[in-house]
C-alpha cells in the first residue's frame, strides 16, 4: 500500500466504472508496466469498481468507488475536490467525455497536471456529432493540461471540432500484448464454445451494446448461411460478451433458426483462448476509437473484418490484414465474409499478416513508453490553463 512518505508522484486514473472493457484494460495494461519505482496509481471511478481490479497486479495501488447515481455528476464536485486536495496528485487522467467533468475540481484542487484521454465515442454518440457534448467538451478547455487521442481520427476530431491546439494533444494507440495473445499452433477449442475444429468460427467480442451493432453480424451471417451451401454446412459464430441486448440478440438467432449455430458465451475472462478457437474475426461496430479487441484479434494472428469506421482503417490494411466493408452497403458484410470460408490460404497469409503488423506498431512496450514520455515531460514546470 502507499506510504505517506512516498515521493513517488501519483498518477490518478479517472474513469467512469472500472469493470471490463477496452479502455480499462488499457488503464490496467498501463499501470501494470509503468516503472513502479518512478510511479504511484489510484483509480478512482465515478460509479464503481468491479472485481477486474484483480487485472491489476501491482499490491499498491488504491481503488476508490465514488457510487455516482445517473444525471449530471455536479454533486461529486465537491467530493472529488476534497479528494483530490487529500491525495495529491501530480496528475489526474480523465478519460472519456463521462469523466472529463472531474477535470473542474481538480483544477480547483491545484493538481499541477490534468490529462484528459479520448478513446472512443460514447455509446448514445457516435462520431461526437450530438452539439451538447462537444459544447461540453469545448467548456471544459481551460481545465485541461494536455489531451490524449486514441487515434487520428479523434486527433481531427479535438482540433477541428473542439478547437484544441495540435501542441496540447498527444496521440497515442493503444497497445496490445503480443504474449499474451499469440497465434495457437491449430486451432484451439475451449469450454464455454460447443464448436469443434470441424468448423469454421467466426468470432467477436465486445460489449453487446447498440453502438457494437452485433444484431448486422448476425443477419449477415444469416443471410450467408442461406445463400452459400459452404456456409451453411460449415460456419459458426460466437458471440462472446454481455450486455444490455443479449436477450433481443438471442431472440433474433431464434428468429433466424440459428441456435444451433450462433452461441452467445457471456463475459469471459479468458479471451485469449477463445481468440485462438477463432479462424476469423469480425467487429460490426457503428463506431470505434483504436480497438483493443481487433488489436488482440491481429496479434492472435486472425485477419479482421470491420466496419470503415472511426479508428478502423488506422489498424486493418484492406486485402492485407483483412477486409474493411462500408456499413451502411447493403450484404457488404457478408461479402467481406465469406471469402474466408472459400480460401484457407487467404484467412493463412491475412493472419500473418495481421500479426506483424501488431508486433511491429501496436506493442505493448512501445504504448507504456509513449505514456512514460509523456508523463516525464510533462510534470515539468505547469503552464496556465489555455483555450
Amino acid at each position: 500500500m502507499m506510504s505517506v512518505h512516498d515521493t513517488r508522484p501519483l498518477i490518478a486514473h479517472v474513469v467512469y466504472r472500472f469493470d471490463v472493457g477496452g479502455l480499462e484494460n488499457g488503464v490496467a495494461n498501463l499501470i501494470n508496466r509503468l516503472p513502479a519505482a518512478q510511479f504511484r496509481h489510484a483509480v478512482i471511478a465515478l460509479t464503481e469498481v468491479t472485481d477486474f481490479r484483480n487485472r491489476i497486479t501491482r499490491d499498491d495501488v488504491q481503488f476508490i468507488a465514488l457510487g455516482k447515481s445517473a444525471g449530471h455528476g455536479i454533486r461529486l464536485a465537491p467530493r472529488l475536490y476534497r479528494l483530490f486536495r487529500e491525495l495529491q496528485p501530480a496528475i489526474v487522467h480523465t478519460r472519456n467525455l463521462a469523466a472529463l467533468e472531474a477535470s473542474v475540481p481538480a483544477w480547483l484542487a491545484r493538481v499541477p497536471m490534468r490529462v484528459h484521454g479520448e478513446h472512443g465515442w460514447d455509446v448514445a454518440d457516435p462520431g461526437g456529432v450530438n452539439r451538447k457534448n462537444r459544447l461540453i467538451r469545448r467548456l471544459h478547455r481551460p481545465f485541461v493540461t494536455h489531451y490524449i487521442a486514441l487515434s487520428a481520427d479523434i486527433e481531427r476530431y479535438l482540433m477541428q471540432q473542439v478547437g484544441i491546439a495540435p501542441t496540447r494533444i498527444s496521440h497515442i494507440y493503444n497497445g496490445v500484448d503480443t504474449t499474451r495473445f499469440a497465434p495457437a499452433g491449430t486451432r484451439a477449442s475451449i469450454d464455454g464454445c460447443p464448436f469443434g475444429a470441424d468448423c469454421w468460427l467466426v468470432g467477436t467480442v465486445g460489449r453487446l451494446a447498440a453502438v457494437k451493432d452485433q444484431a448486422t453480424l448476425v443477419r449477415a451471417f444469416a443471410r450467408a448461411c442461406a445463400l452459400d451451401a459452404n456456409a451453411e454446412k460449415a460456419m459458426r459464430l460466437a458471440i462472446v460478451g454481455d450486455g444490455p441486448l443479449k436477450a433481443m440478440l438471442e431472440a433474433q438467432a431464434a428468429s433466424f433458426g440459428l441456435t444451433d449455430r450462433i452461441t452467445f458465451s457471456g463475459a469471459r475472462s479468458d479471451i485469449p483462448g477463445f481468440m485462438r478457437s477463432f479462424d476469423v474475426f469480425v467487429l460490426p461496430s457503428l463506431n470505434e476509437g483504436i480497438s483493443n479487441t481487433i488489436l488482440e484479434a491481429m496479434a492472435t494472428g486472425l485477419p479482421v473484418v470491420a466496419g470503415r469506421v472511426g479508428g478502423n482503417p488506422e489498424l486493418v490494411v484492406d486485402g492485407v490484414t483483412g477486409r474493411l466493408y462500408e456499413p451502411d452497403v447493403p450484404n457488404a458484410l457478408e461479402a467481406a465474409l465469406l471469402p474466408y470460408l472459400t480460401d484457407p490460404a487467404l484467412r493463412e497469409v491475412h493472419g500473418r499478416a495481421a500479426r506483424d503488423r501488431v508486433v511491429h506498431n501496436f506493442s505493448l512496450e512501445a504504448m507504456v513508453r509513449r505514456y512514460l514520455d509523456l508523463y516525464d515531460e510533462i510534470l515539468g514546470p505547469s503552464p496556465a490553463p489555455g483555450g
